[in-house]
């Protein structure tokens, strides 16, 4: 079983993101699994999809984006983790999601309405943030979990599907992150033994 993990913060290390995605990592090679870890910022992922390559046949993408798109391709779970801005993922997480989640081959559009090429596959978005759940939710709207798991998920076919968010990340103390981290790798460990 393959997974892939892609992270989406600046930082270069010592944040909660990175202690999420390092959590993930190292909790499904424990349980078996090959996992591709992803960290977008440090590998300088260019985000930007360019009127060119939008206009590319499927059968011209080549080089690093089309190792991209195999990753996905190949991946029976996905663990994205990233923090929230402005109730949206970073706009290089969202450059990844442009060039790498592409029509054609993650999914695709018919007459007859959308194929769904990734269906049987599982999904877990962490986030964090600095506004609290409950507001996150009720005044906002919990926009990320609509993007991930309605407009992105559900689109390409990942019904099984997970968001926790953790918040508020500038509040919290060891313990509460410590518990944190333990709730994730419980989920972790959950979709691993699905």
């Amino acid at each position: 079983m393959k997974a892939l993990v892609v992270l989406a913060h600046q930082k270069s290390e010592g944040s909660f993101c990175h202690a999420l995605a390092g959590l993930a990592k190292e909790t499904l090679t424990a349980a078996g699994w090959e996992v591709t870890l992803r960290d977008l910022y440090a590998e300088k992922f260019d985000p930007i999809l360019t009127q060119e390559e939008l206009e590319l046949p499927i059968e011209k993408v080549s080089g690093q984006i089309r190792a991209d798109i195999q990753e996905v391709l190949d991946a029976d779970l996905y663990v994205i983790v990233h923090p929230n801005w402005w109730g949206m993922p970073p706009a290089i997480l969202k450059g990844w999601i442009d060039r790498v989640v592409r029509q054609g081959f993650c999914y695709a559009f018919t007459a007859e309405g959308p194929v769904r090429k990734l269906e049987g596959r599982k999904g877990i978005v962490f986030t964090t943030g600095n506004t609290p759940q409950e507001i996150e939710v009720s005044v906002n709207g919990d926009p990320l979990e609509n993007l991930w798991k309605n407009i992105i998920f559900k689109t390409v076919g990942v019904d099984d599907f997970t968001r926790i968010n953790f918040a508020s990340v500038i509040m919290s103390t060891a313990e509460e992150r410590a518990e944190w981290l333990k709730q994730a790798k419980d989920l972790l460990l959950e979709k691993a033994a699905d």
